[in-house]
């Protein structure tokens, strides 16, 4: 083991448990769809940010570190298609949710994917490496503890969020009730990937 693998996973803690466009995205679709149905896209998400953790300390952030123009589109993209998708689940009508195709349940893949657009999960993943893997002919196990770690930690933490959503779920029985939590949830995704950018 390495001396930065403590701090690091209170890092990682944190990182997953404190609110961002995973976790509200989690919170929503579990309300909407139950526990059953979030338990895909957290275990998506968590593989698909550890994913991001083990590529970028693999050398790809070395060389995003080395392009900050790629960096910056990366992070614009990001955060217009998460805005984008806050305004869809916004405007959703109330009798039209289940319709809607960004209003299903993400999956595995959707989870997973989503972190590639998360400014968050990029930025977290260009910190982790940068501060926690070190530089040492050790470095790329090192990553790779990161990486595992990274899961096993945020799993929980995700897991959380969907229980927490699914709790939730009894509150918003009417179709104004749910809109009403689609509206808010679209304003916290939003609120959060425009945090993301300028904290």
């Amino acid at each position: 083991m390495f001396p930065t693998l403590l701090p690091f996973l209170l890092f990682a803690f944190v990182a997953s448990i404190t609110p961002g466009p995973t976790n509200i995205l989690v919170l929503s679709n579990s309300a909407r769809h139950g526990l059953k149905a979030a338990l895909p896209i957290v275990l998506g998400a968590c593989s698909g940010a550890a994913g991001i953790v083990w590529v970028v300390g693999s050398g790809f952030g070395q060389s995003l570190a080395h392009l900050p123009k790629v960096q910056t589109a990366m992070q614009w993209a990001g955060v217009a298609w998460l805005s984008y998708l806050s305004w869809r689940i916004f405007s959703a009508p109330a009798m039209a949710i289940t319709a809607n195709d960004l209003q299903k349940p993400m999956g595995l893949v959707g989870g997973a994917s989503l972190q590639l657009v998360n400014p968050k999960t990029w930025m977290m993943a260009l910190a982790v490496v940068s501060v926690f893997a070190g530089n040492g002919e050790e470095r790329q196990t090192h990553v790779l503890y990161l990486a595992l770690a990274f899961f096993v930690i945020s799993l929980p933490c995700l897991g959380a969020w969907a229980l927490l959503g699914a709790g939730s779920s009894r509150l918003f029985r009417s179709p104004r009730a749910m809109q009403r939590f689609n509206q808010c949830m679209a304003l916290l995704l939003l609120g959060s990937t425009w945090l993301s950018v300028i904290v």
